[in-house]
């Protein structure tokens, strides 16, 4: 697969979906033969969180599937001569149920609350004619999603006969479910979305559609939660120069061969 590598403490990350055209491409043929999958999206905040070692950059390394959530990393793809389209989370799951019921396989929601996920099930399968929302599932508060109640709830999706399950855990804890759920049901396809059911249900509202198109939606979330996303956003900055740095070098490296 081609795409836009990074590397953090030494361990290669590489964005290998593309765009949506490869995103399909991977995805419908691994569900028409009901194998499964786990698709990330990366963004700036999970590199500062990949910096450390530890569940989440093993979970990373599991991922099957990594689409570029931010522009920061689209931009950084430009820039190594490797460019990547954006293709954020919350952003994946209508094209992506579409996907699942066009072959016939069907979904599961994983995470948020019961209320939220009802809510959310009823607007995907309001838009989406064919499709079958089997099972929801709102995992308890300290919930691990490393443990036995994990496996558990996996078991749990797998007896509903759901391809396709929606994570919306949020970084870390959706990455480790899906890397637990590649072992331990490995033909369920699953996709960490991060609070892309709590925007269906109305529970969080997105950044206007102009705001996304002049990239400030991480300037919308800040002015909606600003003392958790001020401290992220400030450290996502403090990476931001070392990152370039490693994009151009690419660059230069692939003129140099």
């Amino acid at each position: 697969m081609k795409g836009m590598l990074f590397s953090v403490a030494d361990q290669p990350i590489r964005v290998n979906v593309p765009d949506w055209y490869a995103l399909a491409d991977h995805v419908v043929s691994r569900m028409e033969r009901r194998e499964g999958f786990a698709l990330a999206t990366l963004n700036l905040d999970h590199l500062v969180k990949l910096r450390e070692p530890g569940a989440f950059r093993d979970a990373y390394a599991a991922q099957d599937l990594i689409t570029a959530d931010g522009n920061p990393i689209v931009w950084m793809s430009r820039l190594a001569g490797r460019p990547v389209k954006l293709i954020p989370g919350s952003n994946l799951i209508i094209p992506l149920a579409r996907m699942a019921s066009n072959v016939g396989v069907t979904v599961a929601l994983f995470g948020s609350t019961e209320e939220a996920l009802a809510e959310a099930k009823a607007h995907m399968e309001g838009e989406l004619r064919g499709l079958n929302v089997v099972c929801c599932i709102a995992p308890p508060m300290g919930f691990d999603p490393a443990g036995q109640e994990a496996e558990a709830m996996l078991k749990q999706i797998e007896a509903s006969g759901a391809g396709l399950c929606f994570v919306a855990l949020g970084a870390p804890k959706q990455e480790i479910f899906a890397a637990l759920g590649r072992r331990v049901t490995p033909g369920l396809g699953f996709a960490s979305i991060g609070a892309g059911l709590d925007f269906f249900a109305g529970r969080q509202k997105r950044a206007p559609q102009w705001v996304q198109r002049l990239a400030l939606e991480w300037l919308w979330r800040m002015a909606l939660d600003p003392k958790r996303m001020t401290k992220r956003y400030l450290k996502c900055m403090a990476i931001l120069p070392r990152q370039m740095a490693q994009a151009a070098a690419l660059r230069l490296s692939r003129h140099k061969l």
